[in-house]
Order: structure tokens, then C-alpha cells, then sequence
């Protein structure tokens, strides 16, 4: 059994309807849930970008779910901040939290005026947050001279056990760095192929802890609707690295994604308007090693998602349920 969850993606949906969804998905049998963490949306079509962190106080104070939140410190979040968000929430959620720890995107993080640096120095800069981060929730008093500073930090709530602090990577070269720190790998849906090598790497780096797979996908009662949703709200999402790190502001977004067509969109998103088929390719993800799923519906009205994979999908795949 896989664990299924639901993916609140904050670009899309605003935070109180975001809210009533994912507590709808949990009364349909998603077992799980995820969440974005974004300053801006990629698109103008997409419009929202609630702030994450009030979010998964009200989601996880309203449900029984365990949460995931991608995230990236350094820039916009100094990682003390981060690491009192997350302890205060696995306080208060004693097994629910976990944070996957990125390297950011340029839309997210320019935002405070500081120069957007090359990937590597971001790795660079990721990796010492990391370390900050794991310390504080060790309890340590902290003192970092680095890529980023940190003056006599410590936390004064923790939870008693620290939770699990996961490696996002979309490359195999970014899932086998990961692996000397990370407690779990998470990534996006791309082809059978290149979703083996991520985890490969990880694993034959020593990469420990749940795999877990989210998954851009586009279900309506037809064919052309699942296209039209996907092409509508998630063109602009189909740009591999260093594209989508770099682009700073919605417009540009809007203009590089102009003459994205729609079954360029199926690269990034699977669409189809059978659930068998949908169904199908998550029993594919499960056979080839990802203990936890995460499902994105590109769409912005997700109740009827929610209901027709709560009904015919989620039976199929037998969801387990998180256990802290």
C-alpha cells in the first residue's frame, strides 16, 4: 500500500477555499497532503499565492492529515526562521510535518532585492542552511559565517522529535547530492525514464527515508476539457531548468509560455479523461519504488476531481494511511 495524497498548490486556488479543498479530499480518502510555498504564481491566469505557513497551521489544526511543504531558505527565508516555523508546527503536530528544502526559484526570491545567485553557490547556500536548520532543532545555539549569518540562534519550542528534512530534486545529479543530508527525496512527475534515474541516484547514493512523487495531472469528463485545463493553468510550468529558476516576474512567465501548445503540456502533465488510465499510471509509479504519491490537479475548481478520484481511483491503489 501507497500513501495518496493531495496537493494544495497556493499559485492556484486562494487559502480559504484551498482549506475547505484539501479537508474535502481528506473525507474522500486522500490519506496525505502537500503544499507549495510560493511568493508569486506562474501565470496571471493562475492569480494566488497565499503565504504557506498560515495555511498549514489551519490544515493541520482542521484535519488528521500529515502535511509536506517545499520550501527554500536562505533568501527570502533566513533558515532560523524556517526552523522555527517547522519546529513550532511539529510542536503543535506531533508526526505530521515535513520539509522538503530547495535551492528556490529567481520568482520567489528576488523579492528582497538581493542579488539571485549562480546554482552552484545556491547549492552551496542550501547545504549550509540545511546544517543551520538540523542544529536549531537539535536544540544548539547556532553561530554561522557563511553564505548566509546566523548570530547566537536558538529555539526555544521544539518538538520532541525532529522532523524529517527532505531533498526536492528534479536531476539525478541534484537527487545524488541530496543524499548526504536529506531524510526522503521528493520530485515531479516527468517520464517512466528519467523518474528512474532520480531515484536511482538517490538510492545508490546512500539516499535514505521515503520516496515520495508529485504528480501534475489533468482529469475532466472529456478529453479536449482535461487539455484545455492543463494548457490553460499549467503551460507556463513546462520549462526545464535553468529556465524556470531564473525567469523573475509573471509576465515574462507569460510571454515565454505564449506559444506552448497543448500537447507540448502533456510532457509536463498527465491528461487524460479516463481514471483507468489515471489509475494506471499511479499503479506504475507504485511498482517502481515511490512509497508516497502526491496528486495535482492543474485545475482551479477541484471538487469534482476530488470526488471522481475519491470514488474510482483511490479504491484501485488501497491508500494507507501516515503513521508518526
Amino acid at each position: 500500500m501507497t500513501v495518496v495524497g493531495f496537493h494544495c498548490s497556493h499559485e492556484q486556488i486562494d487559502p480559504a477555499q484551498l482549506l475547505r479543498d484539501v479537508r474535502h479530499a481528506e473525507q474522500a480518502g486522500f490519506t496525505a497532503a502537500m503544499s507549495s510555498d510560493h511568493f508569486s504564481p506562474w501565470s496571471e491566469r493562475q492569480g494566488e499565492s497565499g503565504f504557506a505557513w498560515s495555511f498549514l497551521g489551519a490544515a493541520l489544526a482542521t484535519t488528521e492529515l500529515p502535511f509536506g511543504v517545499v520550501t527554500a531558505p536562505g533568501q527570502r527565508y533566513h533558515p532560523a526562521i524556517v526552523a522555527q516555523a517547522i519546529a513550532t508546527l511539529a510542536q503543535m503536530f506531533p508526526g505530521r510535518i515535513w520539509a522538503a528544502l530547495g535551492s528556490g526559484e529567481a520568482s520567489n526570491e528576488r523579492i528582497t532585492g538581493a542579488e539571485w545567485p549562480r546554482k552552484e553557490v545556491r547549492d552551496q547556500r542550501l547545504v549550509e542552511c540545511v546544517d543551520v536548520i538540523r542544529r536549531l532543532l537539535r536544540g544548539e545555539e547556532v553561530n554561522h559565517a557563511g553564505l548566509v549569518h546566523v548570530n547566537r540562534a536558538r529555539l526555544w519550542t521544539r518538538p520532541e522529535t525532529g522532523p524529517d528534512l527532505v531533498g526536492p530534486a528534479v536531476t539525478p545529479e541534484t537527487a545524488a547530492r541530496h543524499a548526504a543530508w536529506a531524510d526522503g527525496l521528493v520530485t515531479v512527475n516527468q517520464s517512466r525514464e528519467a523518474l528512474q534515474k532520480v531515484l536511482r541516484a538517490y538510492r545508490d547514493a546512500g539516499g535514505r527515508g521515503p520516496a515520495r512523487l508529485q504528480i501534475h495531472l489533468s482529469w475532466a469528463p472529456s478529453e479536449d476539457e482535461a487539455l484545455t485545463v492543463a494548457h490553460d493553468q499549467w503551460r507556463t510550468n513546462v520549462f526545464d531548468p535553468p529556465v524556470c529558476w531564473d525567469i523573475e516576474t509573471v509576465e515574462a512567465f507569460d510571454v515565454v509560455g505564449e506559444k506552448v501548445s497543448p500537447e507540448h503540456v502533456r510532457q509536463s502533465v498527465r491528461v487524460s479523461s479516463e481514471v483507468g488510465q489515471h489509475a494506471e499510471w499511479l499503479r506504475e509509479d507504485i511498482e517502481q519504488g515511490w512509497d508516497e504519491l502526491y496528486l495535482h490537479f492543474v485545475g482551479q475548481q477541484q471538487s469534482q476531481f476530488i470526488d471522481t478520484f475519491g470514488e474510482h481511483v483511490l479504491p484501485q491503489l488501497n491508500p494507507k494511511e501516515v503513521t508518526s
